[in-house]
């Protein structure tokens, strides 16, 4: 699926970073088969272990056990199925708990629950005997297991330590996500790099955009969240039938324009005929929109309001953008979530970053500056970029600019929004059905198996953090949905 144009230079480091990878995975490979022969035919091997989701009382461990010497064609070893568990404690070297994931498999997701606030805690996931070994996040210099170095380039413990709760009482809870591609059947292909060829489902299995946007509903409801917000490329290219799928997939969450709410992507752009308007907006009005959720200002925006072939940057109308700044001044002190699918900035990406991957620059300059004038104004939620990263814009310091991965490939899921009255929390979960797990698994090894340095976050705080606020003015919501 075509993404964005690519200069010719950006091609060229495209192309040396990915021999680079290519070269270490073909290297690493000769190795594994070179001592597989000598292995226990039952031994396995626990690999990527990720801290992926971090609360004040919570914490979900995932990884996944191969066959040693074996190759499934992506440069993975061949799933292998067996137990896994997670010993940990405030110790490292008195690891006195154990979590037990329930049932057998390949695709582990263990969580640690009973956690207390403020406290540092070591652990070592394992599988069969076998300690699991984190993923490498090198090109980010990242950490993908904890908040501390301890124990990495080894088989740990490895640590965290969990954040304090959002101040005051507990209010509702929003899902944030986008992504979703529905109709999309190779994930990893940019336009312009040939060398990317892109992954596929697995034969006979469901197309994957609908696994994991199913798995997106069932797993955001069961979290808790009260309602959802999805922030754009809802569709692979804006087809009529693909956003019809979407909407029947989202309409499983609840209704939409009351319990979940969507934004416009540069995938979702018109063709002949405006197929997202018609699924999900009607008549000929706006594209944009505010709604009130017991005191919060929720603002949808469209970042592709405009003409274009997707792959240039964002851009909302001059109607939008006069809207969108009546609006902050009209709602100046009332809280405010944003959400759209063009983030307002890019910053530490290891990747060439194009003029495709963000709002106009001009634009974002005159929002941000909106929101320095707006105080209520304390989250602008983005996808596009498939990544989970936390930034904050010095002409705004008081706004979280939080981008979110996915919900269509690896790491593949949501960020929950909790909302207490003196605070919020912002906690990211993988899907966790297998067939969602399995696809995560397998889209994990596009771009050459470096998705993961873009993807995850560079460490767990870039998809999970709380912030203290002022929000008092708002009420609970009266009734679970």
């Amino acid at each position: 699926m075509r993404c964005c144009r690519s200069t010719r230079q950006e091609l060229l480091h495209w192309a040396a970073v990915i021999a680079s990878a290519s070269l270490v995975a073909a290297l690493d490979s000769r190795h594994e088969k070179g001592t597989a022969r000598r292995r226990d035919l039952d031994a396995v091997k626990a690999v990527n272990l990720e801290l992926v989701t971090l609360t004040e009382d919570s914490a979900v461990v995932t990884w996944y056990t191969g066959v040693p010497g074996t190759d499934d064609g992506l440069g993975r070893m061949l799933p292998a199925t067996t137990e896994g568990e997670v010993v940990y404690g405030t110790h490292p070297a008195r690891l006195d708990r154990t979590a037990v994931e329930e049932g057998l498999g390949a695709y582990h997701y263990v969580e640690l629950t009973g956690l207390e606030p403020g406290q540092t805690y070591y652990y070592r996931a394992r599988s069969r005997g076998s300690a699991a070994t984190p993923t490498p996040l090198h090109l980010v210099s990242g950490n993908a297991v904890g908040t501390s170095p301890y124990g990495l380039g080894s088989a740990g413990p490895y640590s965290f330590t969990t954040p304090q709760p959002p101040p005051g009482r507990y209010l509702f809870s929003i899902a944030l996500c986008n992504d979703l591609h529905l109709g999309e059947t190779t994930a990893g292909r940019i336009a312009g790099v040939p060398l990317l060829r892109g992954i596929a489902q697995s034969p006979g299995l469901a197309p994957y955009p609908e696994v994991m946007s199913r798995a997106l509903v069932e797993d955001a409801a069961r979290r808790g969240a009260d309602y959802l917000l999805a922030a754009g490329d809802i569709s692979a290219r804006g087809g009529a039938v693909d956003l019809g799928r979407a909407k029947e997939i989202l309409d499983g969450f609840g209704t939409h324009g009351e319990d979940y709410f969507v934004a416009r992507g540069n995938h979702d752009r018109p063709g002949a005929h405006d197929s997202f308007r018609d699924g999900f907006f009607e008549g000929d009005g706006p594209t944009y929109f505010s709604r009130d959720l017991h005191g919060l200002r929720v603002v949808g925006l469209d970042t592709y309001d405009k003409p274009g072939n997707g792959g240039d940057a964002g851009g909302l109308s001059e109607e939008q953008l006069s809207w969108l700044r009546a609006g902050l001044r009209e709602h100046k002190d009332q809280p405010t979530v944003l959400f759209g699918h063009h983030p307002l900035a890019v910053p530490h990406s290891p990747f060439p970053v194009t003029s495709g991957q963000r709002l106009n620059r001009r634009q974002a300059r005159s929002i941000l500056e909106s929101y320095a004038a707006a105080p209520g104004v304390f989250l602008h939620h983005a996808g596009h970029t498939h990544r989970n990263k936390r930034s904050v814009a010095p002409q705004a310091p008081g706004v979280t600019l939080q981008e979110v991965g996915a919900v269509k490939e690896y790491p593949g899921g949501f960020c929950l929004l909790r909302i207490h009255s003196g605070g919020y929390a912002l906690n990211y979960y993988k899907t966790r059905s297998t067939p969602a797990r399995e696809w995560s698994e397998r889209s994990r090894h596009q771009v050459a198996g470096i998705w993961p340095q873009f993807a995850l976050g560079r460490t767990p705080q870039d998809r999970n953090t709380m912030t203290p606020q002022n929000l008092t003015g708002l009420a609970p919501r009266p009734h679970a949905r």
